[in-house]
């Protein structure tokens, strides 16, 4: 939210730096996450001086030129060549000085003493197009007699600079979704030293002409609308807005439109209040009755979309057709116009729940919807119409041409809440004064309605809608009295709780460290998907109403968008990639949802990088398995219990996956070409995806013991096997330790030979063995006997051949 340092300054009296007030915003919560500086003219007529033309003589070397002597204030006279035709003696004008920048458009240049066709010029005598004041260039900008020599141009064209706050918003502080909130939130706090008074917009001037063109107002859904406001006004003219609010508007980022839709644009900044104005001339039997309409029924929007209603839209209707979708969006047929002479201005409170249900089946999201889904103020409605009238009647002479209509059947009242002295020190962790607190609370307009030693009997204004608790009111006297002013105590109690000995917030946070540390980058994604990214929609979690078309169903894999950050970063030459990302993936079944936290890890480009001493070495899918082989090492799962499958996924070109007693723990191989090719990545992607939740029940069931490195020396033996193609290394491994437990400490695959010399449908593998002994040295003849027992094994097992 962008709210202007010079608006928010018409309701309060501050001489603060805007840094000051960022500063004190933040600490009451309204998080300012970033200042900028503008102007309402580029460069903000710096280095311009008034100044008085003092002698004109023509120049001796060209025709166009004259050399004229001009007085800014300084002891000594400028000479400056001026070349516009109108220039002539005691005029007031604007001179630019040397050193000071002038813009036109996008391209800037600098004023510098030069000579011009031999005769010196010691600035420049300005145009209003060079200084960005308007668009003539017929010649100089001759000022008015009282303009004072040597006065600062943005003085006397009364440019002032304005600081623009973008505020991080939290979606409960609607009471602060305008200038006039925030306002009050930036008094509130300065008045713990000094009470500062808000200045409301004077609306007491507001009176309404009768005459016999009024419009009549019916609503038929009280629930949905619970209070609808609306007036009439007569000989209004659609044009250009003055330039003080098209300012006002530009600076927060609203484009000015004209008179009528500017005004109700202002006024929505100003208090938070929406207000929509109809050509009230295409009100069609000069009623508006707000209601339901029937489903499917066609409306096309302001933008000129047809769309179809939903029975639960709340409709904005004449007599035979929708107009407006209410708190939503205009409709093409009934918004204001050039042409527009008379006008029907709603202001309204409509349900917020209603209201966000609409925007969210239409995938809307507006000024109005923004406010109104999150809960306007009921109390205002009037009182933003009035202010709306005043503002178009400073512009252009409009008559009112109805009393105010109020349609309010049930009013909603202020809210009633306790709060107990106690409770609110306990809570915040320090005494409050008990006046501080009264006087935070009246700061921010909530009534204290009676007083007791022991606390207070509050009422809650009904733009508060965040505050419904003890604890709420509580929340509010903290932010205001400042969280920076509650001392840390010099003594803290604790209870002392044992925790289990597996920790799985300790086990990701250890898992991070170690990815970290051997060149992995995090990434942390959105839970939101596309749909359009799964070929198999079975068992997904898809969004009845989501935020937009391509975050319409939870994720049940991190792959999707981690392929996003790895697009982000190749389009920006960034193709060698370690990342990961911890993060849940979700599932439906039947009625039945399902969460899993998950460890995605990808490989994409260079495992290592080419340098003066190593080449260039790609990553692999065995690169990507010895990142996974690390984790098991780290955490003590032995590699043994762990079976291997070749899986057949969508996701993958080929991938394998490793599970334990039927439970998967990992998944991992090459992604899918076709997938690759949705993000536009060009290198090979490897990925795996561990459950984190089963990582961590292996974790558990795992023990991990410290053994005395031993003193024995180990024996390595050599064998070359021939087997089948269709034999694995793994069932080799878990073959031989089934054979020799004891003294066979480790298995190395370190060569795989297929072609020449070998027979069809075979494969040769030479594999190295590694025995020791715990207690002793090993004599050859202990190690042969293993040996042959292995050998004959592989020959039963696998009809192996020794080579």
């Amino acid at each position: 939210m962008k709210i202007s340092y010079n608006w928010l300054k018409q309701y309060i009296d501050i001489q603060l730096l805007p840094e000051q007030v960022a500063k004190i915003l933040t600490n009451t919560g309204l998080e300012v996450e970033s200042i900028e500086k503008i102007q309402s003219v580029k460069g903000g007529l710096e280095g311009l001086i008034i100044g008085k033309v003092l002698t004109k003589i023509q120049h001796p070397n060209a025709d166009k030129l004259s050399i004229t002597t001009v007085d800014v204030g300084s002891k000594i006279p400028l000479q400056i060549v001026c070349g516009a035709s109108n220039v002539a003696e005691g005029q007031k004008v604007v001179v630019a000085t040397v050193g000071t920048t002038l813009y036109k458009g996008e391209d800037s240049f600098q004023i510098k003493s030069a000579k011009l066709r031999g005769e010196l010029s010691e600035g420049m005598i300005c145009a209003e197009d060079e200084i960005g004041l308007g668009n003539s260039h017929d010649g100089i900008m001759v000022l008015n007699n009282n303009a004072e020599v040597g006065n600062l141009a943005k003085n006397y064209f009364g440019i002032q600079d304005d600081y623009i706050f973008e505020v991080g918003l939290t979606p409960n502080r609607t009471d602060a979704i305008s200038h006039i909130g925030v306002a009050r939130d930036l008094a509130a706090a300065l008045s713990l030293d000094k009470k500062v008074e808000i200045k409301y917009p004077d609306v007491s001037k507001f009176k309404s002409n009768t005459t016999n063109f009024s419009i009549k107002v019916e609503v038929e859904d009280t629930q949905r609308c619970p209070r609808y406001s609306g007036v009439t006004l007569c000989n209004v003219l659609a044009n250009e807005s003055p330039k003080w609010l098209k300012e006002r508007l530009s600076s927060i980022g609203v484009k000015p439109i004209n008179t009528i839709v500017d005004v109700t644009n202002y006024v929505l900044h100003e208090t938070g209040q929406p207000l929509h104005a109809f050509d009230a001339d295409k009100i069609v039997g000069n009623t508006i009755k707000v209601k339901t309409v029937s489903e499917n029924t066609k409306f096309t929007t302001l933008e000129g979309k047809q769309r179809e209603l939903s029975s639960n839209d709340l409709m904005i209707c004449n007599s035979q057709n929708p107009m407006c979708i209410a708190g939503v969006y205009g409709g093409m047929e009934s918004g204001v116009s050039g042409s527009t002479t008379n006008i029907f201005l709603e202001s309204a409170y409509f349900n917020p729940i209603s209201i966000r249900k609409t925007a969210k089946f239409h995938a809307l999201n507006t000024d109005a919807s923004y406010r109104y889904e999150r809960g306007a103020d009921p109390s205002i409605t009037v009182f933003a119409l009035k202010r709306a009238i005043l503002l178009l009647q400073e512009i252009f002479q409009n008559t009112v041409s109805s009393e105010i209509i109020d349609i309010y059947p049930n009013p909603i009242k202020d809210f009633d809440v306790s709060l107990n002295y106690q409770n609110c020190d306990r809570l915040i962790g320090k005494k409050i004064d008990r006046n501080s607190i009264k006087n935070i609370l009246k700061s921010l307009e909530i009534k204290i309605k009676n007083e007791t030693s022991e606390g207070l009997e509050l009422l809650i204004p009904t733009f508060k809608t965040d505050v419904q608790r003890e604890v709420d009111v509580i929340e509010e006297i903290l932010r205001i009295y400042g969280y920076n002013n509650i001392e840390i105590p010099n003594v803290m109690t604790s209870a002392i709780v044992s925790s289990p000995i597996i920790n799985a917030e300790k086990i990701i946070f250890s898992i991070k460290n170690h990815l970290a540390s051997i060149g992995f980058y995090e990434i942390l994604s959105n839970s939101l998907s596309n749909l359009t990214h799964y070929k198999n929609s079975d068992n997904l979690v898809v969004i009845k109403n989501p935020l937009s078309t391509e975050l319409n169903v939870m994720r049940n894999t991190l792959l999707f968008e981690g392929l996003k950050s790895i697009e982000f970063n190749q389009n920006r030459k960034i193709s060698d990639l370690k990342l990961f990302e911890v993060g849940k993936t979700y599932f439906k079944f039947n009625n039945t949802f399902k969460e899993n936290l998950c460890l995605g890890i990808f490989l994409s480009g260079s495992f290592e990088s080419e340098n003066w001493n190593s080449k260039n070495i790609p990553s692999t899918l065995f690169h990507l398995k010895g990142v996974i082989h690390s984790l098991f090492e780290k955490f003590g799962i032995s590699l043994r219990s762990i079976e291997t499958v070749q899986e057949t996924n969508d996701n993958f070109e080929y991938s394998l996956s490793y599970k334990s007693n039927g439970e998967e723990l990992a998944i991992f191989g090459c992604v899918n070409n076709s997938i690759q090719n949705q993000f536009k990545v060009t290198n090979e992607i490897f990925y795996a995806q561990l459950n984190l939740e089963s990582f961590i029940n292996c974790i558990k069931k795992s023990k991990t013991q410290h053994h005395e490195i031993s003193k024995f020396p180990h024996v390595i033996r050599d064998l070359a096997l021939l087997i089948e193609k269709s034999i694995t290394y793994q069932q080799i491994e878990q073959k031989a330790f089934s054979i020799e437990k004891r003294i066979l400490k480790q298995i190395r695959l370190f060569d795989v030979y297929e072609g020449k010399n070998i027979e069809p449908g075979k494969k040769s593998y030479a594999v190295s063995f590694t025995f020791q002994d715990e207690e002793k040295t090993l004599t050859d003849g202990q190690v042969d006997n293993v040996m042959s027992k292995l050998i004959q094994s592989f020959s039963d097992e696998f009809k192996a051949t020794i080579r």
